[in-house]
């Protein structure tokens, strides 16, 4: 746990904001981080807990922040969407009106569990009392928002009784969409068009095992390409992995994690970047491989869809539909390079900027 005040000194004319991140994993910290960065004319405090141990953070951030918060009361509260904002401001009744902004770097509803997980509604219910408890919802895509309302809208359905009326529609006035800006990676000076990279973490919900079929399929039917198996993965590597590295140890070229400097040269002469995500909410590293050039191949749903035009996607319903795409790019022509302009830091930051400004000294 941490808490770490603006480098900038505070003034009385400073607008002071406490930036609450409950899962400071690699995303909502590069986040948090720009944010502070770009706006040092706020007086920020930033508090943490790191990324681990789900169950307990999501449920237990404002114990863990009883006796840590601040004594000088913010101007505003803006908290990703792990803060059980609720509790937090039960707990602490001088932060009753004390204007409140929830981030959504992903929602709850809409995140897939894999089968060694028990389903709780808990983690649900806590990001339904925070978004009512805040003044302002912002999500990082539409595939974002509108999947947690929609998850709302289910969870009423299913509940007994007693439910209160027009709950999508309330909260749906206080979204909305302003996506964290990705800073774009310089394309290299030659581009290996045979360079397929995987670039997520080898966990249930990205499907590495459908990656790793894909590459079988290819392999089998003697395309000519490389492969660079980047992204996190625990101590004992996965299945999925340990498949690629047996089977197609003389196409690897890369495997691991890699200084920043080395990855963003391997994006920017990679031909292809693919996913196989159950879930997505902004899809942060296809978009930074697509500034660097690489051409991406998607499933056709999540956020993908408000991202790539449709020669960039496939069919994720149809296990053949990736491999049999990436063998017609590899065996044929590379679609055009297509670079996701709207969701880059030239882009956003002026959005962010005009957000920033909104908020008022109290």
């Amino acid at each position: 746990m941490s808490c770490r005040a603006s480098v900038a000194a505070s003034t009385r004319e400073q607008i002071h904001v406490w930036l609450l991140s409950a899962y400071h994993a690699d995303s909502h910290a590069a986040w948090a981080n720009w944010l502070t960065a770009t706006f040092p004319s706020i007086d920020w405090q930033m508090l943490t807990l790191p990324g681990r141990h789900f169950a307990w953070r999501i449920r237990g951030n404002p114990l863990s922040w009883l006796d840590a918060l601040p004594e000088r009361r913010p101007d505003l509260i803006m908290a990703t969407s792990m803060v059980d904002l609720a509790t937090l401001k039960g707990l602490h009744p001088q932060l009753h009106d004390v204007p409140s902004w929830l981030y959504f770097h992903e929602n709850q509803f809409a995140y897939p569990q894999s089968q060694r997980q028990f389903r709780s509604l808990d983690p649900c219910m806590v990001q339904l009392y925070a978004a009512l408890a805040a003044d302002r919802l912002l999500f990082n895509s539409r595939f974002n928002r509108d999947s947690f309302l929609a998850g709302i809208e289910a969870l009423m359905q299913r509940l007994p009784d007693h439910q209160p009326a027009g709950l999508r529609a309330r909260l749906e006035s206080r979204c909305d969409v302003l996506p964290v800006p990705v800073r774009s990676i310089k394309a290299g000076k030659s581009r290996d068009c045979r360079l397929i990279v995987w670039n997520h973490r080898w966990e249930y919900d990205k499907a590495p095992d459908r990656f790793a079929a894909a590459m079988m399929a290819l392999d089998a039917l003697g395309v000519d390409f490389r492969v660079a198996l980047l992204g996190k993965r625990s101590e004992s590597a996965p299945e999925a992995l340990v498949r690629i590295r047996k089977q197609l140890g003389h196409r690897i070229i890369a495997d691991g994690h890699l200084p920043r400097d080395e990855y963003e040269s391997l994006l920017g002469r990679a031909g292809i970047i693919v996913s196989t995500a159950l879930h997505e909410f902004q899809g942060l590293s296809v978009l930074e491989a697509a500034s660097a050039g690489a051409r991406p191949l998607v499933p056709d749903a999540l956020c993908y869809a408000e991202q790539y035009p449709a020669e960039y996607r496939y069919r994720p319903d149809d296990p053949k539909a990736l491999s049999e795409k990436l063998q017609h790019w590899l065996t044929g022509t590379l679609p055009p390079q297509f670079r996701p302009d709207d969701w880059l830091v030239p882009s956003l930051a002026p959005k962010w900027k005009g957000l920033i400004n909104s908020i008022e000294k109290r």
